[in-house]
């Protein structure tokens, strides 16, 4: 599971997919319910126009069904096990909704000390990670205003060598899907059908620990 990560700069945006600004603004943490950058297929597409297109949501998908958006406090990650069957995504799923997540990096915390210490981890080469993950749109009752949101799609990790090391050593491991640089358009451009055969594991020799560790900060409210 994530809950917590760093968002890439503009800069970092416009050395990897050609959009965006080239100034820098620096780090930016985002939590659930904060907004972030995503990208998606473009919806208009010509000659003229790049195949994929910037756009910015809440993290923690909001269904179009939603009274409000409380909801992405806890729709942040998506089981990809349950993700067809569940309300909250099955939408967004059956429609091939992908988007990607452009990640600096993501934290998780790392128990075996006995106390949560939040941990960055990175690509082990130091480019962004494109985390697969579905995107909907949402329309406030109250000012008719319309909301994009993004989930990030996870897999077990049980027994994968890397991320088996964080969360509570009773709890089931996650890892959210870390897609190859080579996959990006191909999960944009797959329909349903082909949505499940995107969900693996990234392998763990393209994953670090960077900059050490730290205690976990808490949760903003």
């Amino acid at each position: 599971m994530c809950s917590h990560y760093e968002a890439p700069t503009p800069r970092q945006l416009a050395a990897t997919f050609g959009l965006g600004s080239e100034s820098d603004q620096g780090k930016l943490d985002l939590w659930p319910g904060y907004v972030g950058p995503f990208l998606r297929r473009a919806e208009l597409n010509d000659e003229d126009s790049r195949p994929i297109e910037l756009l910015t949501g809440a993290f923690g998908l909001i269904p179009h069904w939603s009274k409000d958006t409380k909801i992405a406090r806890r729709t942040y990650n998506a089981r990809s096990e349950t993700v067809a069957k569940k309300p909250s995504f099955r939408g967004a799923w059956r429609k091939a909704q992908h988007c990607i997540i452009p990640a600096a990096a993501i934290y998780e915390p790392d128990w075996r000390s006995g106390k949560a210490q939040a941990t960055r981890i990175v690509r082990a080469d130091g480019q962004l990670m494109g985390i697969a993950g579905l995107w909907e749109v949402w329309r406030d009752p109250a000012t008719r205003e319309l909301l994009h949101s993004y989930s990030m799609l996870t897999v077990n990790a049980d027994d994968h060598p890397f991320m088996r090391n964080y969360h509570k050593p009773q709890d089931e491991k996650r890892m959210v899907v870390i897609l190859p640089t080579g996959l990006y358009q191909d999960w944009l451009d797959a329909p349903p059908e082909a949505s499940a055969d995107f969900m693996r594991r990234y392998p763990a020799d393209r994953l670090a620990v960077a900059n050490g560790e730290a205690e976990a900060p808490p949760e903003p409210t």
